[in-house]
C-alpha cells in the first residue's frame, strides 16, 4: 500500500430511492444505494485523501439532478473534491443552458458521455457531438472518453478532431483481457499516447477479465504497456469502485496496481496515485 493518502480519480456513488438509474437491473450485486460511508468501509486500510466523482450514467433526463446530489454529498464530506458530469453531448450547441447550468456547481471539472454504450460508437465524430465537445475549454472542463478495445480508434479519431480538447481515457481503452486479446488495443494505446491532451485512467481493468476467474496475472501486462506508453507523468490511480465490487476488492486493486510498479520511486509513485488527478481535475 501507498505511505501516502492517494486521490482516486474515478469514483460511483448513487441512490437508487433518489434517482433511477436502469442499467443496474442488469447487475444486481451492486443493485442498491451507495454513499461515501460505504466507500469508507470498502477502502478498508487504504487513505483515500480526495475523490472524483464519475457520473453513473442516470437515467435520461436526470443529469443536472444527479450532480445536485453529489454535490449536497461534497457539502457534507470535503473529499468528494470533483465531479465529472454527464452531459448529452449529442445535441450539439442545445447543450449550453445545461452548461450554463453546471456553472452553478463550481465542483465539476469534468464532462463524461458514455460511448461504450453505444451500438455505433461513431455517434462521437458526428458534427453535433463535437460541435458540443469543443464549447468545454471554454467552460474548462474536461472530457472523459469511456470505450470499450473494439471502439479505441473512435477515441483516437475524437482526439485527432478536437485537439484544444483535455482528454482522459477512462478504464485504460477497456481491452479484452477476459480473451487474453492485446492487438489492436495494444498499439492503439501507443497511439493515442502519442497525443499530449490526453491522459488515462488506470481504473477498471480487472472486470474486463473473466470475473469467476480472474487473476493478478492476467491484468499486470496490460497496466504496465499503459504506463510504459504515457509515463507517469500522465496516468492516474482509480478504483472505478462500484462497480469493482464485482469482481474484487478496493485493496486489491491497489495491491496490484503496486506489484506493477515497485520498482518506481516515490515521485512517480506519486504522480500516478495523486499528482496527475490534482492536475487534470483541478483538485489543488
Amino acid at each position: 500500500m501507498p505511505d501516502f493518502p492517494i486521490i482516486d480519480s474515478h469514483v460511483h456513488l448513487y441512490d437508487v430511492k433518489r434517482l433511477s438509474y436502469g442499467w443496474l437491473s442488469n447487475v444486481p450485486k451492486i443493485n442498491r444505494t451507495y454513499l461515501v460511508k460505504d466507500l469508507d468501509a470498502a477502502r478498508q486500510t487504504v487513505e483515500i485523501e480526495k475523490f472524483v466523482f464519475a457520473e453513473v450514467a442516470v437515467d435520461p433526463g436526470l443529469h443536472l439532478k444527479e450532480v445536485e446530489f453529489v454535490d449536497e454529498m461534497a457539502d457534507a464530506d470535503p473529499r468528494l473534491a470533483s465531479i465529472i458530469a454527464h452531459l448529452p453531448l449529442e445535441k450539439g450547441l442545445a447543450i449550453a443552458p445545461d452548461l450554463a447550468a453546471l456553472k452553478k456547481f463550481p465542483r465539476v471539472h469534468g464532462i463524461r458521455r458514455l460511448i461504450e454504450t453505444e451500438r455505433n460508437p461513431a455517434f462521437c465524430l458526428e458534427p453535433d457531438f463535437l460541435l458540443a465537445l469543443r464549447l468545454l475549454p471554454k467552460h474548462n472542463l474536461t472530457f472523459d472518453i469511456c470505450v470499450k478495445h473494439w471502439a479505441m480508434t473512435y477515441a483516437i479519431e475524437l482526439v485527432k478532431r478536437c485537439p484544444e480538447v483535455s482528454f482522459v481515457l477512462d478504464h485504460i481503452g477497456k481491452p479484452d483481457i477476459r480473451n487474453g486479446l492485446r492487438e489492436p488495443w495494444w498499439a492503439q494505446i501507443k497511439e493515442l499516447a502519442s497525443y499530449p491532451n490526453v491522459v488515462c485512467k488506470v481504473s477498471g481493468v480487472v472486470t474486463e477479465a473473466n470475473h469467476a476467474s480472474w487473476k493478478p496475472a492476467d491484468v499486470k501486462p496490460y497496466v504496465a504497456h499503459v504506463i510504459d506508453c504515457f509515463g507517469f507523468d500522465r496516468v492516474m490511480y482509480g478504483s472505478d469502485w462500484t462497480v469493482s465490487e464485482l469482481t474484487h476488492t478496493y485493496p486489491q486493486w491497489v495491491e496490484i496496481i503496486d506489484d506493477v510498479i515497485s520498482g518506481a520511486s516515490e515521485s512517480e509513485q506519486r504522480k500516478l496515485y495523486r499528482d496527475t488527478a490534482i492536475r487534470t481535475y483541478r483538485l489543488a
